[in-house]
Formats: C-alpha cells, structure tokens, sequence
C-alpha cells in the first residue's frame, strides 16, 4: 500500500489528543471515523472538534468552508465492527496501559481490513510491549504527535519485526497530513523530545516534593533564563496532569525508585482533588489566566 491507497482513517480513543490527529487528518482530505466506548464520549469529542475547527479558522489555518468541508468528513460510532469497516490506517490514542492497548488492538485486528497499519500514539510505551497481541505486529509503528494546536512535530518509531515499508508508509502518511517528520531508528522509551521533557519534570517534580523551592519560583528560574513563555509546571497542565502522573506512577513502580514515587505521590495530590492542568481549568495555576502569564510574574509580583 502506498500513502495515496489511505482515504480511511479510524482514531481508537476520543480523547483530547484523538480529537486533534483526528480534525488533523480531516482538514488534509482523509475520511476519519472516531471511535469510543459511548456514544455520549463521542458526542462531547465531536463538539469539541468543531469547537477547536471553528478556531483554527479564526487564526486563518482554514477557511470557513474548508472547515465545513472538513468536519463533514468525520464521524463517530461505539460500534466498533462499524468502525472498522474499510479502514486503511488506525490512529490509537487510549490511555497509557499496555494491557489495555493490547486488548484494543487484539479486538480491532479481528474487524479492520487484512491491508490496515496500525499506529500508536502512546507517549513513553514502547510498541514491541504490545506488538505481538496486535495480532498483526508486522504492521504496527508508533505515530506520535504533540499538541497539534501549537505543534506539528511527529515522531516515527517502529519496533523490531516492524516491516521496513510500513515505517516508510507512516513517514509518508504523516507527511501528508502537515508534519515535521523525526524518524527514530530503534525503540527508545519516550521519543526524542519527551525524552529530553521528562528530564526536565523529574527535576521539577523533585525540588517541588522536597519542599526545596516553590512550584512558581521553578517555573520562574525556567522562564527567566530560557525566556520561554512556560515553566515545566505550566507544561505539565498542559499535557494534563492525570497523564503526567499515570507516565510517573508506572515507572516509579516499574524502577522501584524512591524519588520517582515521591513525585508520582505529589502530582496524585492534584489529581485526586479533580485539578487535571488546563482542561478542568485549575492544576497546578488556574485558566484561562494563569498568574505565569501575566507580566509580574517573573519579578514576583504575582
């Protein structure tokens, strides 16, 4: 199969990051069915896809009629035989549980097409973890984007028993739909820039557990030196903060390190009281006008 054979794009998972790779591929002419467990999940998820098109449209990445055009393009089922049908290539973003990527690989590679790639989007997973339950482990790679609001940075990570025109596949497809392409040559736990990222909240994570300095004063010493508009706690809002400690939590167990879990245990803190980061709007600041925003804050004015 080449990348013009791919018209039919299924998104396993209508969650935020779902939601985006979805609207994305729409917007560059693929059909995209969505699929979740309910169809209430699918609802909320489609109204917040035409909510983020008709934004996007705002800032002129789309007319007003490539919007329509685009979003009559997507849909959603719960019936997953429904959504399997006639599928060149899947998108899976459900959460960051091997065993439950498995299962829903294992259930879609019985519905989906002999012909269809499977590509993951975890996050710090590795595919081989679950390659072989997929069922079809020849035919999977990891397909992993960012936040496609600000980004369009993917990368391309097959697994060992990968085929070599399927990662080429993948590389194209991911082409086509607008990306900046990073192809990673062998399995690494958490990509390229993640990699670099999860430095940076480990050491965030542990001077805030340890009481050594403050949650704003870490992001005022990131900001200050490396003028970006963010600290490693305003990105962990970003990212959202259930994520960031489903990500701690797994390798703090899996490690069995003490400081691992330190973290784990204070980012569950947050997570326990519902403050998930940006999308519940209260995290670690509050939205939609975090005090790291305004022009006090680096001076400690607010």
């Amino acid at each position: 199969m080449k990348v013009e054979d791919i018209r039919r794009v299924l998104i396993l998972g209508a969650g935020t990051m779902g939601q985006q790779i979805g609207l994305q591929c729409a917007m560059h002419g693929y059909e995209v069915v969505y699929y979740d467990i309910s169809q209430e999940i699918l609802d909320k998820a489609l109204a917040r896809i035409a909510k983020l098109g008709t934004w996007y449209a705002s800032i002129g990445k789309l007319t007003e009629e490539q919007l329509q055009q685009t979003l009559l393009r997507i849909t959603g089922t719960p019936d997953p035989a429904k959504a399997a049908q006639e599928v060149d290539l899947v998108s899976e973003s459900v959460p960051e549980d091997p065993d439950l990527k498995a299962r829903v690989f294992a259930q879609f590679n019985e519905l989906c097409p002999e012909r269809t790639i499977f590509t993951t989007n975890t996050s710090y997973l590795i595919p081989s973890m679950f390659a072989e339950a997929t069922g079809r482990p020849g035919k999977l790679c990891a397909l992993h984007f960012h936040d496609l609001r600000a980004s369009n940075v993917v990368d391309v990570m097959p697994h060992p028993g990968t085929a070599p025109e399927v990662t080429e596949l993948v590389r194209d497809f991911a082409r086509s739909i607008g990306q900046i392409v990073i192809m990673l040559h062998r399995e690494n736990y958490g990509y390229v820039f993640n990699t670099m990222i999860s430095s940076l909240f480990f050491s965030a994570m542990t001077l805030a557990s340890r009481n050594v300095s403050s949650i704003e004063d870490i992001d005022r010493s990131w900001m200050g030196i490396t003028h970006m508009p963010m600290g490693p706690f305003g990105i962990m809002d970003q990212i959202g903060l259930k994520t960031v400690w489903t990500i701690t939590e797994y390798w703090a167990k899996k490690a069995g390190d003490k400081q691992s879990q330190a973290n784990a245990d204070f980012i569950k803190q947050f997570v326990d009281r519902g403050e998930l980061g940006y999308k519940t709007k209260k995290g670690f600041y509050s939205y939609p006008n975090p005090v790291y925003a305004e022009p006090g804050f680096l001076t400690g004015e607010k």
